[in-house]
């Protein structure tokens, strides 16, 4: 018995000390488990076939022998029998021997043991040629299939076959297989599902169906894929026989969506001929794709479902996925149309939506949001998957069943546009992963376009050939209903009555459309939030209370901070040294630019705000100052995170370093900041410059999101900003760039006298621009962010050496209740005791304060020079400026900043500065002189610029050839 066991052990030789796998004999099928029995028998000559994956092929078929010798082939029953009867490994494959060379005794037990077996070499070798042709399949099929409507392209766009593709009979000799083979029956490997019920089929039934599953109009390619348990998934839902086969009611319900799909862009061409709308024509089947992909979603528990897509069928989506109302679709058509909000708007066919509806086929109730997007093709992807990230995170969703995504892609656009990558790279993160997402990609060769790139394009102009072969091509929904004809499914009354009956309905629809009288984009909103503002959508207040906090408050978090509130965990030496020098700041009542953010984000915490800080090394801070995130130096991986560990019931808090990604992290974070207001999400570049490889974004979506879309978002960008003399790169985070995108007037004063002025100075405008100087107002800003009733984009500058910097604190007293955030900091030394003696008044913004205020204590001119901080560049701080200006009445003005004229924010400034005193007086510049780079790359120059820069701004006597 223990021979018999260890038979497929046998065939190879093995050392004493080697060990093989064998099945236990004593389970069942089902439970089958894997032994290791150690063989101790003296090596033995090797069969030629026994090498490589041939013994494990041998071993197969052993196992199944043993659990019915009838599964096998006869010569494979015969040859272990002989084997259990002691008949060595070493002889037990020999050939007949020749008579001139043997007894006749050797030559009768030779032909005892090969009695009824045919060549044993030549069988395992077709079986393992069979196996590679399966394999051949799986991996390349989808090189042949036939994915071209039209007929005149080929999969690989050439008319080449692999090889390994049988193809023609004649194929056969690449496995050394013939024609004679194709009826012998194979024993069908585990990593097929060809057979179904069966483990075995003639070669000809075998490639049949590999032909069936993977080279007809679907191509599948994925063995690239290192898991097995997904590749045998995808295998399962490809070859088992049947599996595609659809019921009756099925093919009608395929049938009345295609109906729909179809229809809906024929309405829209007869109605609106001349009018653009990226119609889905010759794509008409994503639409039952997609409803497919919900219906089988609903039925397997998901709730929301969150799209993204280009503009390509995208009113067919909204109409007939979403199931947004006709008549709004229709009305966006009307020229003459109103628009009711304020704005911009968008085209149509970049509008999202939002929607909760009844699941017809599961009558489970589902979510649907399809998220607004630019002309620019896959920009949309990080935004769905942060959006789709912040529902899980909401409803406690942790593996992704509830809570999921859906992009779908242009061909090109998706093998072209490096975003998709840099989303991509983001799935497997855990701050990031949404555990999966479908993609759906609407390819030109698989579908096509009927009327080219546009409605108003005329494709013949450079594809004349194919043109003409689509215009013989036959719709699919009418090649679909003559099928269902032909197979009795439907008959032809039914499928007519099924065209009029949506054809009605969208007559019905048009009617209605032309009552509308008003146009409103706030109809179209993806993202909408329940409870923030009013029924109409308008702010519950235009007031923000105090953003300053009690002094208990403001100690417990700054105990916190400087502590580790987790046992037996140890820190870095140098962090102890950190937290010790936070401790000794909180004792005096004062906090840096590290614990100013700490304490803004501690308190929103114990409010129930959940924060989100994401980018490049933020959980240590690029500049090693933040440390939000502790790491045991023993145990590996063992971290802590203090801010989780304030108050009993707080919000949780994320800090989260990104992947080395601009462009799809801002995206990201911008989606997560869509789905809920009560949540600070913040994103900080590594150094203020990268965001430039994230433009997009803060073109296309964070600039102009609320015009286009009426579309609040909350998000604030982190940009560490300052001339340091290290080169023109990681000095300039471009507020030019970003000044240059606001949307105010610099020609016009507003209402100075207007109730609360500086809250509806924030609800216009379109973004929110600071550059702090004190630790204390950064913390205001901050806080100032969630407390505001509304919410807009937040970009902070923030410093480098500052962070460090002894001057560069705040006391408590800043801080405590009744403060706020401070747009204008004014002059309160000396100069401001003797307005009249003032003879300059300086303005600026940021780290070049302490540069003045340095070298005018150094010259003596504190009571001459007066120097007011611009804290909140946009919305500009009119009312305030006015108000510095009228206090000194002869001083001459001049704007000093560290960035090159044609940089920084001279030419923002200034045209402001000029409308809020009536031009009465010119607004003098101190700076760098323009340049092409942001900085110099040689120290020595950086500081002799500098100098420049203080000479110019001290000399009282510099401007006076300008007069």
């Amino acid at each position: 018995m223990f021979h018999l066991r260890t038979c497929a052990a046998k065939l190879r030789p093995l050392t004493a000390s080697q060990t093989v796998k064998t099945f236990s004999q004593n389970r069942p099928a089902a439970a089958r488990t894997f032994q290791q029995i150690r063989c101790y028998s003296a090596p033995v000559a090797a069969e030629p076939f026994l090498s490589g994956t041939s013994s494990n092929y041998v071993e197969e078929m052993y196992c199944a022998w043993l659990e019915n010798p009838k599964s096998v082939h006869k010569s494979w029953d015969i040859f272990f029998r002989n084997t259990n009867a002691g008949a060595p490994p070493g002889t037990a494959y020999q050939s007949p021997l020749p008579l001139s060379r043997g007894s006749l005794a050797a030559v009768a037990h030779a032909q005892s043991l090969v009695e009824a077996q045919p060549n044993v070499d030549k069988l395992v070798e077709d079986h393992l040629a069979v196996q590679s042709l399966i394999r051949a399949y799986q991996i390349r099929g989808h090189h042949v299939a036939q994915l071209d409507p039209l007929g005149i392209l080929d999969a690989d766009l050439d008319s080449s076959v692999p090889a390994d593709i049988i193809s023609s009979t004649d194929k056969l000799g690449f496995y050394g297989l013939d024609e004679s083979d194709l009826d012998k029956v194979f024993h069908l490997p585990t990593t097929t599902f060809i057979g179904g019920q069966e483990s075995a089929l003639p070669l000809r039934e075998i490639i049949r169906r590999l032909e069936m599953a993977y080279c007809q109009h679907i191509g599948v390619e994925f063995m690239f894929i290192n898991d097995l348990e997904q590749c045998q998934w995808i295998r399962q839902k490809f070859e088992t026989p049947g599996i595609m086969q659809f019921t009756n009611e099925e093919k009608r319900t395929l049938l009345a969506r295609l109906v729909r799909s179809t229809r809906f862009e024929e309405f829209l061409q007869r109605k609106w001929s001349s009018e653009k709308r990226f119609g889905l024509e010759g794509c008409e089947v994503l639409i039952p794709a997609l409803k497919t992909i919900i219906d089988k979603s609903s039925e397997n528990g998901v709730d929301y479902v969150i799209m993204g897509m280009p503009h390509r069928g995208r009113l067919n989506v909204l109409a007939n996925v979403i199931r947004k109302e006709l008549e709004q679709i229709f009305c966006q058509f009307d020229s003459k149309l109103e628009a009711a909000d304020e704005g911009s708007g968008d085209v149509k066919y970049h509008l999202g939506m939002y929607h909760r509806r009844i699941n017809r086929v599961t009558d489970r109730n589902i979510t649907l949001s399809l998220v607004a997007n630019p002309s620019h093709l896959e920009a949309a992807d990080p935004v769905v998957m942060g959006k789709t990230k912040a529902e899980q995170f909401y409803c406690g969703d942790t593996e992704g069943k509830k809570v999921m995504s859906i992009l779908l892609h242009g061909d090109a656009a998706f093998a072209g546009q490096g975003i998709v990558y840099e989303t991509f790279h983001l799935s497997d993160l855990p701050s990031y992963t949404t555990h999966g997402t479908v993609h759906v990609v609407v390819n030109n060769q698989v579908c096509y376009r009927r009327n080219g790139h546009n409605e108003m394009d005329e494709p013949m102009f450079t594809q004349p050939l194919m043109y003409k072969q689509i215009r013989k091509q036959k719709p699919v929904l009418q090649k679909y209903a003559e099928l269902l004809v032909s197979q009795g499914v439907v008959n032809q009354p039914e499928y007519e009555e099924e065209i009029s009956k949506y054809d009605k309905i969208c007559e019905e629809a048009f009617a209605r459309s032309k009552d509308e009288k008003i146009l409103h984009i706030k109809h179209w909103l993806d993202s909408p939030w329940p409870g923030f503002f009013t029924l109409d959508g308008q702010p519950r207040s235009m007031s923000c209370p105090s953003t300053g906090l009690t002094e208990d408050i403001l100690t417990h978090i700054g105990n916190v901070a400087s502590s580790v509130p987790v046992e037996n965990f140890t820190i870095h030496g140098g962090l102890s040294r950190i937290l010790k020098t936070r401790g000794e700041m909180v004792k005096n009542r004062t906090v840096d630019w590290a614990l100013a953010e700490y304490m803004a984000f501690g308190s929103l915490l114990k409010e129930g705000i959940h924060i989100r800080l994401s980018g490049q090394d933020v959980e240590r801070g690029t500049f090693s100052h933040r440390h939000h995130v502790l790491h045991d130096q023993n145990v590996d991986k063992r971290t802590c995170i203090p801010m989780n560990h304030l108050w009993p019931n707080q919000a949780p808090y994320t800090v989260c370093n990104s992947s080395l990604s601009e462009y799809g992290v801002l995206g990201f974070e911008l989606g997560f900041a869509m789905a809920s207001p009560n949540a600070l999400v913040l994103w900080e570049a590594q150094f203020g410059d990268f965001h430039n490889t994230a433009q997009c974004i803060i073109d296309q979506f964070i600039c102009p999101g609320q015009a286009k879309w009426v579309r609040q978002n909350g998000i604030v960008l982190l940009l560490p900003h300052g001339m340091e003399g290290m080169g023109p790169e990681h000095s300039s985070a471009r507020p030019e760039r970003f000044l240059q995108m606001c949307n105010d007037d610099p020609d016009v004063l507003p209402d100075l006298k207007e109730a609360n002025f500086d809250i509806n100075q924030l609800y216009d405008c379109n973004w929110v621009v600071v550059n702090c100087s004190t630790p204390g107002n950064f913390f205001h800003v901050l806080r100032r962010q969630i407390l505001l009733p509304f919410r807009k984009p937040l970009i902070i500058f923030t410093p480098k050496s500052l962070l460090r910097h002894p001057e560069a604190r705040s006391s408590f007293d800043e801080m405590l209740p009744g403060t706020h955030f401070q747009r204008v900091i004014p002059e309160d030394g000396p100069a401001a005791q003797n307005p009249e003696n003032v003879k300059r008044l300086l303005f600026c913004t940021g780290k070049v304060y302490y540069d003045l205020t340095r070298e005018r204590k150094a010259r003596d001119m504190v009571g001459q020079v007066a120097i007011t901080r611009i804290e909140q560049l946009s919305p500009f701080p009119f009312d305030l400026l006015l108000k510095e200006v009228q206090k000194y009445p002869n001083a001459e003005l001049a704007w000093c900043q560290e960035e090159h004229k044609n940089q920084g924010y001279y030419d923002y400034v200034k045209p402001r500065l000029r409308t809020t005193i009536s031009r009465a007086k010119p607004v003098w510049y101190a700076g760098r002189d323009p340049a092409a780079a942001p900085a110099t790359g040689n120290k020595k120059t950086h500081l002799t610029e500098l100098q420049r820069l203080l000479d110019t701004a001290f000399d009282l006597d510099v401007f006076k050839n300008f007069s």
